[in-house]
């Protein structure tokens, strides 16, 4: 008796399925991601193995770039950041509109004189990021703007009624020498803030 043959026909997969799930996956990562802010200056962190991760939750940062100057100042909290803005306007008689505040709220890390604040926060971020448009936060002995920074915050910090302290950090490139590091440290230590962090850049172990 004859077989019958029958036709084989390529097996196929519906990937319709895959690919919607792919896509909302895709959607969903996209939405809850966090943009990098950008920032004025680029600092090389020294490498390091440890993994503890700074508690962003009224964190201060000082950044120190390896140019005369470039010292950049940062503060996590849109309320802490324009009531510092406000009490250091008083310090200087330098007045800021309420605008001027919202926006300073939002902004990167800054580094200019606070008499030159108004015109930063006036720009737009691709600007005021442009190399050299900022040349750091003066912090020598007769122009101590970065004490008083330091100082302010602190005092903002009470005034809004948070009960812990302030979390300050120190961000210095790894080719930076260590007397300005040092001088920083010394203007923290003045106001008795002995506890703070030093950002590094993780790397792997050394075997």
């Amino acid at each position: 008796m004859a077989k019958i043959k029958t036709s084989k026909k390529a097996s196929s997969i519906d990937m319709t399925a895959m690919c919607d799930v792919a896509f909302l996956l895709l959607t969903f990562f996209i939405l809850t991601a966090t943009a990098k802010v950008p920032e004025p200056i680029n600092v090389d962190t020294p490498s390091s193995t440890v993994k503890n991760k700074i508690n962003e939750n009224g964190l201060v940062t000082i950044t120190v770039g390896k140019g005369e100057g470039n010292v950049f100042f940062d503060i996590k909290g849109r309320e802490l950041r324009e009531k510092t803005l406000e009490l250091m306007g008083n310090e200087y008689k330098v007045a800021f509109s309420d605008e001027e505040k919202k926006q300073f709220a939002l902004m990167e890390s800054f580094g200019v004189p606070i008499e030159s604040l108004s015109a930063i926060i006036k720009m737009k971020s691709s600007e005021r990021n442009k190399p050299g448009t900022q040349t750091g936060v003066p912090f020598d002995s007769i122009n101590h703007q970065l004490k008083d920074w330091i100082y302010k915050a602190r005092q903002a910090n009470i005034e809004i009624g948070n009960d812990k302290e302030l979390n300050f950090a120190i961000k210095g490139d790894s080719k930076l020498g260590y007397p300005k590091i040092k001088k920083i440290m010394d203007i923290l230590q003045d106001q008795d803030i002995n506890t703070f962090d030093l950002v590094t850049g993780l790397r792997g172990k050394d075997y």
